[in-house]
């Protein structure tokens, strides 16, 4: 019996060993953010509790030597308040599902994974709550399909990456074009980015300027869209550090689109964050979108929890 036991114990020490190994390279990472907010749409009241983009994921590379690596990434997005999936798909919708190979050339991504047209330009002045739950952008127009994807990512030149990718056609789908550059200078950031599905496209500049306890930025969107026709979305953004905490501002507007009448929104957000530690915060913030269609107005009143793993 001893040795029976002796004998188990060391192979569950050869399998630890071998799996801790084979996982050696592997990161779990995630973010579990929620919030409880008085809700209203039109003249509509609710109090609610708010997933806010939770996720869990996967991630790792292998070394295969003269500087090329093979990478993976796998993000699963779920509703913390019920723990149900937010896509059919488990690795799908704003998840991310890729394997990629990077060297001195850059990275070659496939898979499905965001447009990083929209992380050069909306995401990226998206200060307060990372652009998730009903604070985020409502007025950005996003294009493009993030399935069946294969991107290019340059090294950067001077501060300057440039990254372009494509979702594979089909009979049913349109061919997508998906374009960012983005420039880092110290204190000064800037992006570019381009989409185009089929005969819609759209195009947006944006810009961000760290001046120590101030960060102020915003972007600049023009969309061009099949039947309705074309708008101007503008959206500016600020935040103020003390310390552990942050005070948020933020409003965007857009026009109405040529063909569309009563198509305009403005939206702004009040927010305060206060950091407990570089993982987790406690947040507030106030949020309203207003339309030119009556009943459609909507507002919140939000407190909530963000942890980061």
């Amino acid at each position: 019996m001893q040795r029976s036991l002796i004998i188990a114990a060391a192979l569950a020490s050869i399998a630890s060993g071998a799996f801790a190994q084979s996982l050696g390279n592997v990161t779990l990472y995630g973010r579990v953010n929620v919030t409880i907010e008085r809700q209203k749409f039109g003249n509509v009241s609710n109090t609610v509790m708010q997933n806010n983009a939770s996720r869990f994921g996967l991630k790792g590379s292998e070394d295969l030597g003269g500087g090329l690596k093979a990478g993976f990434q796998l993000e699963h997005r779920f509703n913390i308040n019920n723990g149900a999936a937010t896509n059919a798909a488990f690795w799908g919708g704003a998840g991310v599902s890729e394997v990629n190979l990077s060297g001195g050339f850059g990275m070659v991504r496939l898979g499905h994974f965001t447009s990083e047209a929209y992380y050069a330009t909306a995401d990226y002045v998206s200060l307060h709550n990372h652009d998730t739950g009903t604070s985020s952008d409502a007025l950005y127009t996003y294009l493009g399909r993030d399935d069946s994807k294969v991107s290019y990512r340059s090294p950067s030149f001077g501060g300057a990456t440039l990254e372009i990718g494509t979702s594979v056609s089909s009979p049913t789908q349109d061919d997508t074009l998906d374009l960012a550059l983005n420039y880092d200078a110290g204190p000064l950031h800037l992006g570019l980015g381009y989409q185009k599905e089929g005969d819609a496209n759209q195009f947006a500049l944006r810009g961000l300027y760290e001046m120590g306890a101030i960060t102020f930025g915003g972007y600049y969107q023009r969309s061009d869209l099949p039947v309705i026709g074309t708008a101007d979305t503008f959206r500016l953004s600020g935040m103020y550090a003390m310390g552990a905490t942050e005070l948020h501002a933020n409003i965007g507007r857009a026009g109405d689109f040529s063909n569309v009448a009563n198509s305009a929104a403005t939206q702004y957000t009040l927010g305060v964050n206060q950091n407990l530690s570089k993982r987790t915060k406690v947040y507030g913030f106030y949020t309203k979108i207003s339309t030119d269609i009556a009943g459609a107005d909507f507002s919140s009143f939000a407190v909530g929890v963000r942890h980061n793993f």
